[in-house]
């Protein structure tokens, strides 16, 4: 229907400049008038006005007159017809909306772009309206845009592995991207525009074939998922270390007020504590939550780490405990 107006709209408009330039000329030739008084003559004439004319008319301008009264009736019927259908199908009130969300967009800084809104996109979305993330989903499925629509969620309808739907997506400005597309070709399309199009974005992306693994990488993906061979080892861990599955289960990061488990960036405590030790943060004096984690600044991970490891910039840590003690660490940091 968007195409359907656009071709009308611009047939209405060339009518319309086709009636005022053929006036233009016309009163020129006939009876020798110069530009301003043929173009007065003319928008008096389509307009139906009624002014008086600039001389009296012979017998063949007012034939040429009638003609272009009744090409100027035609064309405005048709610009009505034009405009009222954009109307009734409702495509000006979604194009207004369209920029209003835009808009909404545009505003963002540090958000996680979403691409694809199938089962592990919804999944991701949850996650970070948990969080309280701000996100945008790209999809190119109509009936899945107008769902997004609904629930109010900013979105772009659109091909995710083009440049041009990434960059109104606010790509430059994105810190993380998750492309959890069903084909790999294309999440390695989307891997390789975004990398380019921002160099320090955080790109997660979905994979299906072991040998798509190492392509995405290479494209620049930081972290690869494989959904089916997670959930084949999740099963199969359930046989051999039931007890230990069940447990690591149990412990929940889902959102502001159920979480056990939370990341503190290093960065974020006060400068204090900075080149300072794990023990003299006294975590489990202040909130009752242990250390069980520590990521170094080379991205390399240390499981159970010692009291006396430095607290260096650019390092997290890993925080476990029951609920209410991680909204007390969130409180004090």
């Amino acid at each position: 229907m968007k195409t359907i107006f656009k071709s009308k709209f611009q047939k209405a408009l060339f009518l319309l400049a086709f009636v005022l330039t053929t006036g233009v000329l016309g009163y020129m030739m006939l009876s020798e008038y110069s530009f301003v008084d043929a173009l007065y003559m003319t928008v008096i004439t389509v307009s139906t006005i009624g002014f008086g004319e600039v001389a009296p008319l012979n017998d063949q301008e007012k034939l040429f007159t009638i003609f272009l009264i009744t090409i100027s009736i035609i064309s405005f019927v048709y610009v009505v017809s034009a405009f009222t259908e954009y109307i009734i199908s409702g495509q000006l009130f979604q194009q207004l909306k369209l920029k209003k969300v835009q808009k909404n967009i545009e505003k963002l800084n540090g958000h996680t772009i979403i691409c694809g809104f199938g089962r592990n996109g919804k999944q991701s979305m949850i996650k970070l309206q948990n969080y309280k993330k701000q996100f945008v989903i790209i999809d190119k499925v109509d009936e899945v845009i107008n769902a997004i629509d609904q629930d109010g969620f900013l979105n772009v309808y659109g091909d995710a592995t083009t440049d041009e739907v990434l960059i109104k997506a606010g790509i430059e400005r994105a810190a993380h991207l998750i492309t959890a597309l069903p084909s790999d070709a294309d999440n390695l399309f989307v891997v390789l525009s975004a990398r380019q199009l921002n160099t320090n974005c955080t790109i997660i992306s979905r994979a299906s074939n072991d040998s798509s693994y190492s392509k995405l990488k290479i494209a620049g993906a930081n972290n690869v998922i494989m959904p089916d061979k997670l959930g084949g080892d999740h099963m199969a861990s359930l046989v051999v270390t039931p007890d230990v599955i069940e447990f690591v289960g149990r412990l929940t990061i889902e959102g502001e007020t159920t979480a056990n488990l939370e990341e503190i960036s290093v960065n974020d405590l006060p400068k204090e504590y900075l080149d300072k030790t794990i023990l003299d943060l006294d975590l489990r004096r202040k909130t009752g939550c242990t250390v069980i984690g520590f990521k170094a600044p080379d991205n390399s991970y240390l499981i159970n780490p010692e009291a006396s490891i430095v607290l260096q910039k650019d390092s997290h840590l890993i925080v476990l405990g029951r609920p209410e003690q991680i909204s007390k660490l969130r409180a004090l940091f």
